[in-house]
């Protein structure tokens, strides 16, 4: 029973943070958060007819990030 209580917690607090995230990632093409997207670095190539866009720095600086805050919710949610 403890361990589908635990598995409901982890997945609510995956979905709030997958929102947050979403949201983040909505607003910030208005808003430009940073810079956000558009790093040097990012790779970016316009010819006649055609574009290509990969944000290499963005990726990794958002992996990250996203690996630090995960390491700190399990450094205090350790017993």
């Amino acid at each position: 029973m403890q361990f589908s209580f635990q598995l409901g917690k982890f997945l609510v607090i995956a979905g709030v943070l997958l929102v947050a995230l979403g949201l983040f990632f909505m607003a910030g093409g208005k808003f430009s958060f940073f810079g956000f997207g558009r790093l040097p670095g990012d790779i970016v190539y316009k010819g006649k007819n055609t574009s290509f866009y990969f944000p290499i720095v963005s990726c990794l600086i958002l992996s990250v990030v996203i690996t630090l805050l995960l390491w700190l919710v399990s450094l205090f949610t350790r017993r």
